[in-house]
This record gives C-alpha cells, structure tokens and sequence, in this order.
C-alpha cells in the first residue's frame, strides 16, 4: 500500500511537471533552442504514451521537485550502465479501454491484445528493476518497479485464447472446440456429397471439376446451357455469364448447419471475449497503475538516455542565485567541433558583459548558459563538468537574434527594445535574463548609454544578467561598477579564427584593424582610420591589448605550473606505488623463500629416509643399482627445487659448445636445460635442432643445449662405472611399453614377463601393455596372477574398447 502511495504521489508531481509554469516566457523556448531539445529527448522515449510525456516537458521552479527528477535521471543512468537499456515499446494506451472495463463492457481482441502487451512488458521491466545482489541498496526508482503488477494469469489467459489479431485459439473454451469440430465435420461431409456428384456423369455440366464457395456456402461451377440440369440454388454468376456457381440441393442441409455453426462460433467467441473483460475488470485499478508507472519511468529512462548521448552529468541545485558551470558545452554543437567553456554568474558579480568580434562565440556562450539553465530545471543532465552549479530561476528572458517583423513594421531596433520593455517589466531577482548585442541597430552612441542605463536597471535591482556588445562604453562601465565583471571571446588575430574560449575578467577587442590588415585593406586606409580614434579611445584599446598580453602570459605559465604539478603528483603516485610495490615484494619472498626451503629440506628427508630404509631392506646389487638410481632422483630435485628459492645465488645457465660433427646417433648426451641424460636419435638439421631420447620420451632440443657425456654401456644385468662414478642402464633407451605373449604357454609367458617388467621399471616406464589374446582365459588368468605379486606392478586393468578389449591388460607401474 506504502509504495502505492508512493507511485501516485509521483505520477501526481509528473503531472505537475507538465502544467507547472504557467507565465513561462514559451519564446525563450525557440530562442534558447529548448524545443529541439525537447525533440531529441520524446527520440529516445520507446512508447507513444512516454513521447507525449517528454513533448508537455517544461523547465520547473520546485528545488524539491527539481532534485527529485534529477536523482530520478541519475537512477536511471545508472541502471543503464550496469545492465542495459531497457523498453517501453509495449506500453499502449488503455485508459479509454480500462474506462469501458469499469462499467462493465467487454473488450474487443485489439484491446485484449493491447492489455497483455503492456502487462507483459510490465513483468519485464519489474524483472529489470530487481537487484542481481543481496547487497545491492534501493534507489529512488525501486518503488516505480516494485509497484508494477503484471497480472501474469490475465496475461497468459488471454495469451492462450488469442492467438493474434484474427484468430481465437480452438483451446480457448470447450464449447468452441466443439463448435469448429462440428464445422470441420460438416465440411468433410459437404466435399463428400460434392466429390460424389464432380465425379458422376453430372461431371459433362460442370465448366471446371472443382469445389468453391459463395456468401460461405459451398457451390460448384456449371456451364451455363446446363443449370437446369443441376437441382439446386444458384449463388452467382461469372462475368461471362458462361459460369453459374450452383449449390446442390443435396448439401443445401449441410450447408446450412455450417452457417447455423459458424453463428454459434461468433457468440461464443464474444462469450469468451466477455469472460476474459471480466477477469480484468477486476483489476482496473491495478491496470491504470501499471500504465502511469510504465509511462513514467519511459519518461524517465529517456532522461537518462539523452545523457548517455550527451555525456552528461548531474548538476548541483540551489536556490542562492549562483550559476556555475564547468566545461560547458552545447548539446546541439556537435561533439568534435564544440568547445567547452567555464560559465560563472551570481556570486561575485550578478552582470556579465562579453564582448569580441563576430563569429567569435558570444551568441553560443550566451545560449550554452541559457539552455542549459532551462536542461537542469528541466531535470534533464547537462553536458558540463561534475560538480556544475545551477540556481533555480522561476523565468529565463533571452533576446538573441534578429527578430525585425515587416507584419508588425518593427525594425531590428524596435524588436529587440519591445522586448527589453517586456524583460524590465516581468523580471525579478529569481530570473535570468540575456541579451545579445544590446542597444545595437542605432545610433552608437545613443545605442551604448541605453545599453548601459539597461543593463544597470538590472544590476541595481539584483536580476542576473549576461550581455553581449561591441560598445567600448559598455566594457569601461564594467570595468568600475562593483558586482559587474567583463568577459570575452578569445580570437586568434593570426589565424583570423575565434578559438571560443570564453575569458572572464577580460574585457575584449575588436579587433578590426587586425583582421582589416589580414585580410589585405590598404595600409593607408587602416592609418587613417586610426587617427580617426580619440587619444581616449586608443588609449583604452591599448590598455585592452596589454591586458590580453598579461592575461595570456599568466595563463600560459598558469598551465605549465600546473602541467608540472600534474606530474609532480604523478611521479609521486608511482614513487609511493613502487616503494609499497617492492615492500609487499620483499614481505613476499622471505615469507615463501622460508616456506619453500622447509619445505625442499623436508622432502628431501623424507626422500633419503625412503631411500636409506630401501637399502636396508633390500641390499645387493641390485637394491644398489636402486639406491644409485634414487641418489641421482633426490640430486636433481634438489638442484630443480633449489633454482625456485628467491634469494639464492644461481649460476649462470650452462650451454653447451658441441658442434653438429661432434656428434653421432646413439651417443649419450645431457639436455643442460633439463638436467637429464639420454641418447642421440638424430642428427642436427640445418638450425642445429635434433631428437633426443629421454628414457621413452622423445623430444626436440637445441645443439647448444646438450652436452656429451662419456659412459660405459651396460650389456649385462650387472653394472659398470664410468670415471665420473655415475651409472647408465642399457635397457633406459630401448624397452618398448608394449609386450607380446601370444602362443605362450603360461610359464613361458611368466618367465618372459617377470624379464620385461625388470626392464620396464629400469626404463622409468610408468605403464605398460601386456598382449595376452582372449582365448580359453588360462593365459590371462596366469598373467594377472603374476602381476598381483610383481613389486614394480602398482595396478593393473583391462583393456578398453580401442586398446584391445580383454585380450589386452595394462599395468601400472610404480615410480
């Protein structure tokens, strides 16, 4: 009920909004451009309904309301950013329809189709409004969304009833699927009797062997000369007269039953539009809170969308008077070509004078200020700068352009003056008023004492202002009245090009003789005008000149102190970044150099304690060739182990300085990068890349990675050691992971596997496969008995479709 009330509270200041200022100065709107504005924003509205929402769209005067609407924008954006447009496309007039709903009429499938439509896009929007987490705080549009009641059943009824436009469902009651049951039924009968009467020798009368149907009653077409030979009713005629479209006196009956079928079929289609009419006019409250709420929040999502297009961002509201706004930049000036501009107003000074040639960029500054004033009572972003100030005005005045009237015989002077009649009679200390080239379009200077008598009218009764001029008089007015400040277009004399910058405090030049001189005037004629000049007039001029000598030398010095700063604060940032950077480092590696030695020593104490223990247990020459083998496994962990340990001192890495006729296949090498011995399969290629075998692995290195080793073959079970103490076991390089036994009695198959599986734990090799055949299964039983008592055997399966099914068992081995 609470966001009931909250909803309609809303709709209720929508409404407001729409009728709020009644005296507001429409002409402002055009002159300012608002109402282009206003076009662009009813563009981004996806419902009719919102369309006409954002036309009626006019700038307020509540702050309250003002700041709801913006923080309402602000919402919208927001939500747009994180997951999307959403639209209102679905959302349909139904107000007229709801009305015929409350007293009790039954709607027609249009209307139906139209309430679905807007109650399905409400389920979709109040989808779009829930939060994706938990955590995630309300905002101001929360209660629009929650408020949404999409009557799912209601929609889904009228769903499953109507299938478009032109058709009900056969579903959408029993008696209906009935009826047109009957209908289909009476049909098949007709095209029977029909059927019977095209394929009998009546078939001689007929101008074509078919069926067709007239007023929907099916008839066949008979030649002329033989209607009376057909008994039944004639229902038209062809144009020729050659054709009589007859109906049968024999499906005359049937006929009839089917337009009696299709009577029934109408009423209850209006039963059933009449039962649907009724379940939502239980909800016609519901309904109408559905259509506000979604109209509103169109209009508010169109909000946001015209500040995505406009990169806008949300203005400060007040009600002090004071206008400040940031890199502002108008909205209709596209966005390569627009150039920001800084707009202050109100607070040290309530009059602002700007001057500077034409084609300058007054007139733009002045209508950026003004329309963007109008944008934010508006409740819509302005293109500027965050943290952009924006009072509240209850009026904005503005007389731009040439706005003579041959209807009217008013001159230029005479328009723009009626207006200023206007401007001094209405406006107030809370209106903003703007003029452009006041007191222009007469005599000098009487045009420049009026101006000035204007213009300080407005100053002593506290109105906010910004003028535009020429006059030199207007600008020394400026200069010594308290609460009246100059500004001026910056302009490029050398380029004869206006840079549109907007320079408060400095009072502008003309220019003339410059832009005269540039543009090829005669130097004699420029001198002449000069003497023309009073001493006073030069003399301000000159004045004027050194000021934007200074003016442009501290700004140019006012940038680079603050180009340096930036990068003083930036190399400070990465200066402290660094330093925290190599902290937390440092912190880092001792911590895991600690954790990762205790770790290396532990496991290489577990290692030798296994290794110790196996020596014990076992002895012998072979538990020696083990032992050796396991010696030589722990020194190469520990030497991998030990590169991994920040903070150690590594050698550096080792290459080799073999040369490709240095070497053979089958000489015993060490891969440097891996620290592993194995023999030579090829020989180097043209990029001194060769294959290595490394136990049963055979992989690709580099010449200037290996290095020759020299070892004694072993060719017996027993072992030799070479001069560097270091053991080669000649079966490493040539044991296949693959064993035949086929043909073998169970014994002789034992004894060859008990041969292999030594081999095979020498080689490394970590699986093998045993070929055993399917057979009686005496082999494969002896084999696997076997492997359940070989020590190297870890497990055994086996074999799966594609490796030998169970003619096949693979072995594991342990490491």
């Amino acid at each position: 009920m609470n966001s009931f009330f909250t909803v309609c509270v809303s709709l209720f200041s929508l409404n407001l909004i729409q009728c709020k200022i009644d005296n507001m100065n429409e002409k402002a709107y055009k002159t300012l451009e608002y109402d282009k504005i206003i076009a662009r924003l009813a563009e981004h509205a996806t419902s009719l309904p919102g369309k006409e929402v954002c036309k009626k769209l006019t700038p307020g005067t509540s702050l309250s309301e003002i700041s709801r609407m913006q923080d309402e924008t602000a919402a919208a954006l927001g939500r747009i950013f994180q997951k999307g447009n959403v639209s209102f496309g679905s959302t349909y007039d139904i107000r007229a329809s709801v009305k015929r709903l409350e007293i009790g009429s039954a709607l027609g499938i249009h209307e139906l189709l139209s309430v679905c439509k807007l109650l399905e896009n409400a389920a979709l929007a109040k989808n779009y409004g829930r939060f994706d987490r938990d955590d995630e705080a309300p905002d101001i549009l929360t209660p629009l969304f929650s408020a949404l009641e999409p009557l799912a059943g209601n929609a889904a009824e009228i769903r499953r009833c109507i299938i478009s436009e032109d058709e009900i469902a056969d579903d959408a009651s029993s008696t209906l699927r009935s009826i047109r049951r009957n209908i289909r039924l009476s049909g098949d009968r007709i095209h029977t009797e029909l059927t019977k009467i095209i394929s009998s020798s009546a078939r001689d009368y007929l101008q074509d062997s078919l069926i067709t149907t007239r007023d929907g009653r099916y008839c066949i077409p008979v030649k002329a000369e033989y209607r009376n030979q057909v008994q039944g009713i004639v229902h038209d005629q062809s144009k020729t007269g050659s054709t009589f479209f007859i109906e049968p006196a024999a499906v005359v009956r049937l006929n009839n039953e089917i337009r009696e079928l299709k009577i029934k079929e109408q009423q209850e289609i209006e039963v059933i539009l009449a039962r649907l009419s009724s379940e939502l006019g239980e909800h016609t409250q519901l309904l109408m809170r559905d259509y506000h709420t979604l109209v509103e929040l169109d209009f508010i999502f169109a909000r946001a969308k015209l500040a995505v297009e406009h990169n806008a961002t949300k203005p400060i509201l007040s009600d002090d008077g004071i206008l400040e706004i940031r890199r502002a930049r108008h909205p209709l000036i596209p966005k390569k070509k627009v150039v920001p501009i800084d707009i202050r107003l109100g607070e040290d000074f309530d009059l602002l004078v700007i001057t500077g040639p034409n084609t300058g960029g007054k007139t733009v500054s002045l209508k950026t200020a003004g329309l963007l004033t109008m944008m934010a009572l508006s409740g819509l972003h302005i293109p500027a700068a965050d943290r952009s100030r924006v009072s509240i005005f209850r009026e904005v005045y503005a007389d731009i352009g040439d706005e003579q009237s041959i209807e009217q015989s008013l001159s230029t002077f005479s328009s723009h003056m009626k207006n200023v009649v206007e401007f001094l009679d209405k406006a107030d200390e809370n209106s903003l008023v703007l003029f452009d080239e006041l007191g222009a379009g007469t005599d000098p200077t009487e045009g420049a004492a009026l101006a000035i008598a204007i213009l300080n009218s407005l100053h002593e009764r506290g109105i906010r202002t910004i003028a535009t001029t020429h006059y030199s008089e207007i600008k020394i007015y400026a200069l010594k009245t308290p609460g009246v400040e100059n500004a001026s277009c910056e302009f490029n004399v050398d380029t004869l090009s206006p840079t549109y910058r907007l320079l408060i405090g400095v009072p502008g030049k003309s220019n003339a003789f410059a832009i005269s001189r540039k543009l090829g005037l005669n130097e004699y004629v420029i001198e002449a005008a000069r003497e023309l000049l009073t001493d006073q007039d030069e003399s301000f001029e000159d004045v004027i000149s050194d000021l934007e000598r200074q003016r442009s030398t501290l700004e140019k010095e006012r940038l680079e102190a603050e180009s340096a700063r930036k990068e003083i604060n930036r190399l400070r940032a990465e200066l402290e970044k660094e330093k925290k950077a190599l902290a937390d480092k440092k912190s880092h590696l001792i911590s895991d150099s600690s954790q990762e030695a205790k770790r290396i020593l532990q496991e290489a104490k577990d290692y030798a304690d296994r290794t110790i223990s196996y020596y014990a247990k076992h002895g012998g020459k072979e538990s020696a060739r083990e032992l050796e083998k396991r010696r030589e496994k722990l020194r190469g962990k520990m030497n991998a182990l030990d590169k991994n340990i920040p903070g150690v001192t590594q050698e550096e890495k080792k290459q080799g300085t073999l040369k490709a006729e240095d070497l053979k296949i089958g000489d015993s090498v060490k891969v440097l990068s891996l620290g592993l011995k194995g023999t030579v399969e090829t020989l180097p290629d043209a990029r001194g890349s060769l294959f290595v075998m490394l136990g049963i692995m055979r992989t690709k290195v580099k010449l200037t990675d290996l290095e020759k080793i020299d070892e004694v073959e072993i060719s017996a079970p027993n072992f030799k050691r070479s001069s560097s103490g270091k053991i080669r076991m000649a079966k490493s390089a040539s044991v296949s992971t693959e064993i035949n036994l086929l043909g073998k009695t169970v014994d002789e198959a034992v004894a060859e596997l008990d041969k292999y599986l030594d081999d095979a734990a020498i080689a490394h090799l970590t699986q093998v496969r045993i070929v055993h055949g399917k057979g009686t299964g005496a082999l494969r039983k002896g084999v696997q008995t076997y492997l359940r008592k070989n020590k190297h055997v870890a497990e055994f399966r086996l074999g799966e479709f594609g490796e030998g099914d169970a003619g096949v068992t693979i072995a594991k081995l342990k490491g």
